[in-house]
């Protein structure tokens, strides 16, 4: 495919490297990455060694010291470079992002145009790293606080956004002076190949310090490990599992690291009595079967009031009945298909649960076959009537399954069911009525890091923070003042005067 070559992929491509060298011991591991899409093989991947962890991690410290004196506007510079190049390869990246992962075309496109869109935020931001002065009580005193770089930051990313989450953590770090070493999910390790490749250019052109931008695919048992347990890496921001969170959280804890972590959501959304259904109708089913199913922020539970509950039914078989599902690569269709045979069975295993736990398939939940669907990966997207109290409901499955749930009296009602989680990623309302969605957005309304009313659940800018509470993880990413986890704070005092007074009027005469 004429993509993968002008993105530098190879039939054999190493797993480590340091932005201008590439190092991969053989004898780890052989990753065969095979399309979803249409279930052919694409290219296979050395995973790194130890040995090739301990000279890009070494590159990468090296590469901090030098980056951190760099004048952060010319950071900038060189990330608005970074953000060109992007531009230059959208067409090809954004087609590795749908065949290597299975998302539709457009959401491919879609998450390299918001690769570039960072770029530019991050940018703008390198000239607003800004701190805050402060009155002392101390004559001839000045008070301010202030940031400085971290050191390198470590991102492992998951496989349903295989590019845009790493450039949320990395071009924001990169402009507040840290270096980046990249952990991608090994399920689509091509992607994270391509990217590495555009930035050689811009690295060898600006004549960057080696490490700036790294990358190590490998195991999450060894290489995994070493990185989370790694003191070199002050920080590490991980887009993953809730058990994969959870354990990396108290390794990093452990050595008084700091992490950012983006787990799970069961994302609701709200439809009162004052709903637009002409906008809420579209924006549910996107938010349920966009990227079939596999974002974080995808519509899981659909919490409708009572008096509207068979009309929303209706329309949303409907709509359903109308979606287009097919190889992603086919920018007209709407549901690709899901990352592997595993996520099939976690799918079809989910519907058997629900079914014994008393829900009731209405729409979708079968198993693609024939001509076009060769890889076994695609499903119909199922709409179920469930009960928020069922265990499989508590959980999220990672697939295009949206149970709907009714509820009756006011809105905080709805409120309750919504919060009745362990997650708290992303929640939107639909009604026209002020008072219903000011209560949704109150400290008494949602727990979720993400409210929205009048659109999805799904699709957020990256003008604003992005991450969630509760088991989702905590910890912001992308826009809004997230620049600050990439730094450490520092508050400094300068006496100017010629005596030394003491703050709270201590006496300490000699």
């Amino acid at each position: 495919m004429e993509f993968l070559k002008e993105l530098g992929i190879k039939e054999k491509n190493l797993g480590a490297s340091t932005g201008l060298e590439w190092y991969g011991t053989k004898d780890q591991g052989e990753l065969k990455i095979h399309s979803p899409a249409d279930g052919k093989y694409i290219a296979s991947v050395y995973q790194a060694s130890q040995i090739d962890y301990d000279k890009v991690i070494a590159t990468a410290h090296k590469a901090f010291i030098e980056w951190r004196t760099v004048p952060a506007p010319k950071r900038g510079e060189t990330v608005r470079k970074i953000g060109q190049a992007l531009r230059n390869h959208k067409d090809s990246l954004g087609k590795l992002v749908s065949y290597e992962m299975g998302k539709s075309l457009q959401e491919g496109l879609g998450e390299v145009q918001e690769m570039i869109d960072i770029c530019d935020f991050a940018v703008g931001q390198s000239r607003q790293l800004y701190g805050f002065t402060m009155h002392s009580e101390r004559p001839n005193h000045r008070m301010y606080d202030q940031y400085h770089p971290l050191g390198v930051v470590g991102t492992i990313s998951a496989f349903n956004f295989p590019v845009a989450v790493w450039s949320w953590n990395v071009m924001i770090a990169a402009v507040c002076g840290n270096s980046n070493l990249w952990k991608p999910s090994s399920k689509v390790p091509l992607t994270a190949i391509a990217v590495q490749n555009i930035l050689a250019d811009v690295i060898k052109e600006e004549k960057l310090p080696e490490g700036l931008f790294s990358l190590i695919v490998g195991r999450g048992s060894s290489i995994g490990e070493e990185l989370i347990n790694d003191k070199r890496v002050p920080l590490i921001s991980i887009t993953g599992s809730t058990r994969v969170g959870r354990h990396a959280a108290q390794v990093i804890s452990k050595r008084f690291g700091k992490y950012i972590l983006e787990l799970g959501g069961n994302n609701a959304i709200i439809l009162t009595p004052n709903a637009n259904l002409k906008i809420a109708i579209p924006a549910i089913v996107f938010g349920a079967v966009g990227t079939a199913g596999q974002r974080c922020t995808s519509t899981r539970r659909l919490i409708i009031h009572e008096d509207i509950y068979n009309k929303v039914k209706d329309s949303l078989v409907k709509a359903y009945g109308a979606l287009k599902i097919g190889t992603p690569m086919e920018i007209s269709n709407h549901v690709g298909p899901l990352i592997d045979k595993a996520a099939v069975e976690d799918f079809k295993n989910a519907l058997v649960k629900v079914v014994k736990e008393g829900g009731k398939i209405i729409c979708g939940g079968d198993v693609k076959e024939g001509a076009g669907y060769e890889s076994g990966c695609y499903v119909s997207p199922a709409i179920v009537e469930a009960d928020n109290k069922y265990e499989i409901v508590q959980e999220e499955t990672f697939a295009p399954i949206l149970y709907l749930l009714k509820y009756s009296g006011d809105v905080n009602s709805a409120i309750e069911i919504q919060n009745d989680v362990v997650q708290g990623l992303s929640s939107s309302i639909f009604t026209v009525n002020l008072l219903e969605a000011e209560q949704f957005l109150s400290h008494w309304g949602s727990d979720c890091g993400i409210a929205n009313v009048n659109i999805g659940t799904s699709g957020a800018e990256i003008g604003g923070a992005f991450g969630g509470e509760k088991e989702t993880g905590g910890g912001r990413e992308s826009g809004s003042d997230s620049w600050k986890a990439y730094m450490r704070r520092q508050t400094n005092t300068i006496n100017y005067g010629t005596d030394l007074p003491l703050a709270q009027g201590i006496k300490f005469d000699i």
